[in-house]
């Protein structure tokens, strides 16, 4: 959940470092350190808060000075975040920064202590770096003492590491946590994400588990668990620095909503690239089981709706942490579907994993080429959101869901509940309604900000839907809460008799979903049920005079195909979350508590 980078090359050190943990702030903002190479030795700094404030207490002159060190910016898991218990962690001779977990930390500690050591922080991180410590003293040799070292972690970890012995030289390590090499023109990077170094270079070497890496200005070299040396692929990301831009937008978040109809389009050409038609994978499928997390989760359950009208075929949805522990029925010729933006999620990479294990065939959808869950999955299908900056997922949400309902035409077709000509005529469809219709959404930006408004003061809302919108209702209130911090419920609507009407009160407002046209006339008895109690009902919908009357506000939605509506609600739902937030002054795209990509369990 923490953000690394290491750089090594040329002088500015301090800057490139500072300007690396500013990209990965989305990864964690409760705390900022980081170590670079003085003439008298490692020089540390740390605080806690943003990166800014990391900045502002960093020694410019003597950081930019150095062609080397380490940053971190963190995501509490072990102790509060302060500055005691902020990265870098280590000793005079070796430093170290930590993504993940080392879930074995108090028996290294105990050891450790039996020999002298003394500890100053809360952390789990502390232990792994006092044991490279006492492992270098052992051996007095860098890769020797960290293969040492890694070899007693029990957990998840990808780190970043400094020895004063060896100086202008940053040492790396992954198992279970995303970690990457950024090659470049006389200096090389480390870090936990390309976006890291995106704006110097393109080519990045992906670290697989057990391995280590040395860097350079000159050089990469990468070793096995054992201290051999390896050769590794050199790839290049497909997107440009540019798109980590706001690009005049006031926050990510907006910038990535807006960039929906261009992130849709792109994804169905390369979906339509694939040409799942050739691709046995898809032929007899038993049941199909999803597995994922948060907003991708809900995606899965919108691909339930899609698979099951579509195809006739049985879908469980799990959420992944559940998943892997609750000993899942799974048959020969079932299918596993896992859903991460990063491809790097703990839950998820576990659930697919499991699968693996039990020999069932496995899918993954995810936005991250080359990332764990893509290369360990028999078959994946990439969406092409691009970089998502914010927190809150919005773009990425959409692409799984339009890849699913791909799979689900797919899959119709080979199973014979679709002719050929159907799923042609119906991607057809997709790809004129799909962007024209949300272009149309998102010219209604005032409307939906009005609504906003007018409910952000409130302490409690709430989301009605049936079908496809009480999904929908699902991801509009986890949205809501994210950024907005409003206590928020999503309910079906059909259950309001059986005890949730009871929360309704003189002006609650309640956000009723109505897009799936087959349950218009039982949302429109709801929405009366709610108001009857003295609720304020914002209706979201295509254009029904009927909804639109029961409604105090009524947000309208293009009378588009019904496959594609879901995709034309999420962006409504997205910028009421967004416009309720902007409203309560909230900071957007780095919510309290939160971290984008979740790489621990």
């Amino acid at each position: 959940m923490c953000g690394i980078i290491g750089y090594a090359g040329k002088p500015g050190a301090g800057t490139k470092i500072l300007g690396g943990l500013r990209a990965l702030e989305y990864r964690g903002y409760d705390s900022a350190g980081m170590t670079v190479f003085a003439e008298d030795g490692l020089r540390t700094v740390k605080t806690a808060g943003r990166v800014n404030d990391l900045a502002v207490k960093a020694d410019g002159a003597l950081f930019d000075k150095a062609l080397c060190g380490i940053g971190h910016t963190r995501w509490a898991t072990h102790g509060e975040p302060s500055e005691r218990n902020a990265h870098p962690h280590g000793t005079q001779r070796v430093m170290l920064v930590h993504n993940g977990i080392i879930e074995n930390d108090r028996e290294i500690r105990q050891k450790l202590m039996a020999e002298g050591c003394r500890f100053f922080s809360d952390t789990d991180t502390e232990a792994a770096a006092m044991l490279l410590d006492y492992e270098y003293g052992q051996t007095r040799d860098c890769v020797r003492a960290i293969v040492r070292m890694i070899a007693q972690l029990k957990g998840s970890y990808a780190f970043g590491i400094v020895f004063r012995d060896d100086p202008d030289t940053v040492y790396a390590a992954k198992k279970d946590s995303p970690l990457l090499i950024g090659p470049g023109q006389n200096e090389n990077f480390i870090a936990s994400d390309i976006s890291a170094f995106i704006r110097d270079t393109s080519r990045f070497i992906r670290l697989d588990d057990g391995e280590i890496a040395k860097i350079t200005g000159k050089s990469v070299t990468v070793y096995d668990a054992n201290g051999q040396e390896l050769e590794k692929k050199v790839q290049t990301a497909d997107w440009s620095s540019d798109e980590a831009e706001k690009g005049g937008f006031r926050h990510f978040m907006l910038k990535e909503i807006f960039e929906e109809p261009k992130a849709l389009s792109e994804t169905l050409h390369s979906l339509m690239e694939k040409d799942l038609r050739n691709e046995a994978f898809f032929d007899r499928i038993g049941t199909v089981h999803i597995a994922a997390c948060g907003t991708a989760m809900h995606a899965g359950l919108l691909g339930k709706y899609y698979i099951e009208k579509l195809c006739g075929i049985r879908v469980n949805v799990e959420i992944a942490s559940e998943f892997r522990y609750q000993n899942p029925i799974l048959h020969e010729n079932d299918l596993v579907i896992i859903i991460s933006q990063s491809g790097e999620t703990a839950d998820s990479l576990a659930a697919l994993r499991l699968a693996k294990e039990r020999k069932i065939r496995t899918l993954a959808i995810v936005n991250t080429v080359g990332s764990t869950i893509a290369t360990e999955a028999d078959t994946v299908l990439y969406t092409k959101a691009g970089p998502e900056i914010a927190v809150a997922s919005t773009k990425a949400f959409s692409v799984q869901v339009l890849a699913l309902l791909v799979f689900a035409l797919e899959t119709a077709t080979r199973s014979g509940f679709l002719s050929p000509e159907q799923e042609e005529n119906a991607i057809r469809q997709l790809r004129h309604t799909v962007v024209s219709s949300l272009e149309e959404v998102l010219m209604q930006t005032e409307a939906i900000r009005s609504a906003a408004e007018k409910t952000a003061e409130h302490h409690d809302v709430f989301f009605i839907g049936r079908g496809f919108d009480r999904v929908l209702g699902m991801e509009a209130s986890l949205k809501l809460k994210e950024i907005s911090y409003i206590h928020s419920e999503a309910y079906a609507a059909g259950e309001l008799k059986h005890g949730t009407i009871s929360l309704i009160e003189k002006g609650t407002p309640v956000i009723a979903l109505a897009a799936d046209d087959m349950h218009s006339d039982k949302m429109r008895s709801n929405i009366e049920e709610v108001k009857s109690r003295g609720a304020f009902v914002i209706a979201i919908g295509a254009k029904n005079d009927a909804i639109r009357d029961a409604a105090d506000i009524f947000l309208p939605i293009p009378p588009d195909d019904p496959l594609t509506r879901p995709l034309t609600v999420a962006a409504v739902i997205q910028l009421f979350a967004y416009y309720t937030a902007l409203f309560l002054g909230r900071d957007i795209d780095k919510p309290r508590n939160l971290a984008k990509s979740v790489t621990v369990e």
